[in-house]
């Protein structure tokens, strides 16, 4: 016991590592940079320009790399990405944000979970390219499902994929609502209207993510209902979709303003959030 223990503050020590911190706000910065390129450009297709085009996290990947300095660029990227994706193992591990452990705490941090794999697949895809692997695909999503498909009981687990994803939909919308996150944030090196500021972005940033996700789920869930993987949607196509409804363009520009405001926010929590070694003020 004692060995196991000697063995936990050790990994925990190593995590307040300042060096690993700043490549974790390295990662915020990296994320909110994807965010922000993809609510630009969805914005750019409510704006009814006809070059806009819209994408996912993977898409957003390609077009910020595509530039003289791309390798450069994709490699902050992946270093930065993989830091963020370490940060939501310890974050789930080893609860700095207290979450708690009752059920709600450990939903927040099963979320954590899901985002550190989420953004290691990231990492995977950008490394593949980095590697020379042309050709990469960006959808992920409808690869995923395409393969699950193939199998006999196929399409009631990719039923529960899109339940999972509507799940996380509502879960954001009601992260928005609550925004619990505010407690994340070093409340006493900000001044009242910056935090009011951050907060808001952030709240805007997750009900607009929480919509897409819905969207998406929802198509998970007709696909695996049809047995039809062409049914799956991934976020631009999501993007596009609300775009079909009346009022289109304006539901999208909400949208679209919001993963911008998710991607500002996240610029800002590079700055301002509480790390591993960080201290517990808020």
């Amino acid at each position: 016991m004692a060995t196991l223990q000697a063995n936990r503050h050790s990994v925990k020590r190593a995590a307040a590592n300042p060096g690993l911190e700043f490549l974790e706000r390295l990662g915020y910065i990296v994320r909110g940079a994807l965010y922000f390129v993809i609510g630009l450009l969805a914005l750019r297709i409510a704006l009814s320009q006809p070059d806009g085009h819209a994408l996912d996290l993977t898409g957003s990947v390609v077009f910020l790399i595509g530039n003289p300095f791309g390798k450069l660029v994709l490699l902050v990227i992946i270093v930065g990405l993989a830091a963020y994706s370490l940060w939501g193992l310890i974050r789930a591990v080893f609860d700095p944000l207290h979450r708690g452990s009752d059920p709600s705490g450990y939903l927040e941090r099963l979320g954590f979970v899901s985002s550190a794999l989420s953004y290691a697949l990231i990492v995977a895809f950008g490394v593949k390219i980095l590697a020379g692997a042309g050709g990469a695909s960006t959808d992920a999503t409808r690869k995923t499902i395409s393969s699950i498909l193939e199998h006999p009981e196929g399409g009631w687990l990719t039923v529960l994929i899109g339940l999972v994803a509507i799940g996380i939909g509502v879960g954001q919308l009601v992260e928005a609502y609550r925004a619990v996150f505010k407690r994340d944030l070093k409340g006493a090196e900000m001044s009242d209207a910056t935090r009011s500021i951050v907060i808001t972005l952030g709240r805007f940033g997750m009900a607009a993510r929480g919509v897409i996700f819905l969207v998406v789920g929802w198509f998970i869930v007709q696909a695996g209902l049809h047995h039809d993987p062409g049914q799956v949607q991934g976020f631009g196509e999501a993007f596009l979709f609300l775009l079909a409804k009346p009022f289109g363009h304006l539901v999208l520009g909400a949208v679209a303003l919001g993963f911008i405001a998710l991607g500002v926010h996240s610029v800002a929590c590079a700055r301002w959030v509480r790390l591993m070694g960080s201290s517990a003020s808020a």
